[in-house]
């Protein structure tokens, strides 16, 4: 059994304002998971913290390319010097963050070891870029895209070493049956399995297929992002975009399960749900409930 080793990533860098003269308070997730007693429930060990720089898109206005880009730029090789040391000893990281733009230092740490695959848990495909829309901006929704090497290249190129996951290693897990990005992904063939797909096949054996096409020997392992906001807002709420028609509960714990106790399974980051939108706190304690019970029950 690998140690399981919580890192905090408490970037809110890649998300707009929920309003003007605020910032995104997904930076909070990470605290939130701890005082949910994450590390306790998991037997995990400590691994520290990594501080972002300053949130402040300063006079940013659309056409200007990713907001915060130098930001994201200077913070993701500092979050992938963390994680790659823990994945080459062996540990398991989990990265409490912050938005999904943390997940490009997890892509950038696995794709200097070697090729890594992606299990994204997602609402959304997050795979915004200037193929498919007329300007960019927020990198927590175009992550997939920069990881996969499409986008401005302080952001998709770091290193030399663009792209961080390729287009045929990656899986989608949990998108919204409707969305419009599902068109451009099938004919990337890049794999997606919908809400609706989940239900028709059952999340378990669906999620043991699409394994096994990760854990073929022309990969090294792969990493799984989850976005809170793969969860149905009936039930998770405190997210910046909630959709209807999401994952419920025992269905994304259910998915989790499968994907992290593979072998080849090399780490697990949490994003985007923010304690602002959750004073009393019941949709956190029901996500920290999820990520352990994957880890610890049968």
């Amino acid at each position: 059994m690998r140690n399981i080793v919580v890192i905090d990533a408490p970037s809110n860098l890649g998300l707009r304002p929920p309003a003007p003269g605020t910032v995104p308070g997904c930076y909070k997730l990470a605290g939130a998971m701890r005082e949910q007693r994450i590390l306790q429930r998991l037997g995990a060990f400590e691994g520290g913290v990594v501080v972002p720089p300053r949130y402040d898109r300063g006079d940013w206005k659309e056409g200007d390319g990713v907001f915060n880009a130098a930001a994201i730029a200077a913070y993701t090789p500092r979050l992938a010097d963390r994680i790659e040391r823990h994945v080459r000893a062996g540990d398991f990281p989990l990265v409490l963050g912050g938005d999904c733009s943390i997940q490009l230092g997890a892509s950038l740490a696995l794709r200097r070891l070697g090729r890594y695959g992606i299990a994204a848990i997602d609402g959304s495909a997050d795979f915004r870029h200037l193929g498919n829309s007329p300007s960019v901006g927020a990198a927590g929704g175009e992550e997939l895209a920069i990881a996969t090497g499409r986008g401005q290249s302080d952001l998709s190129d770091i290193e030399g070493l663009r792209p961080y996951v390729r287009d045929e290693d990656v899986r989608l897990f949990g998108i919204r049956d409707d969305d419009e990005d599902r068109v451009e992904l099938a004919r990337l063939r890049i794999p997606t399995v919908s809400v609706g797909e989940f239900r028709e096949w059952g999340a378990g054996d669906l999620a043991s297929a699409v394994l096994q096409t990760l854990e073929t020997p022309v990969t090294d392992g792969f990493w799984v992002h989850l976005d809170a906001d793969v969860l149905d807002p009936e039930v998770m709420p405190a997210v910046d975009a909630p959709d209807a028609g999401g994952l419920l509960p025992d269905e994304l714990e259910s998915l989790l399960r499968v994907l992290v106790r593979s072998d080849r399974c090399v780490g697990l980051n949490l994003t985007i749900y923010d304690p602002d939108l959750d004073p009393d706190g019941t949709a956190g304690a029901l996500l920290a409930d999820i990520v352990v019970a994957a880890f610890t029950q049968d």
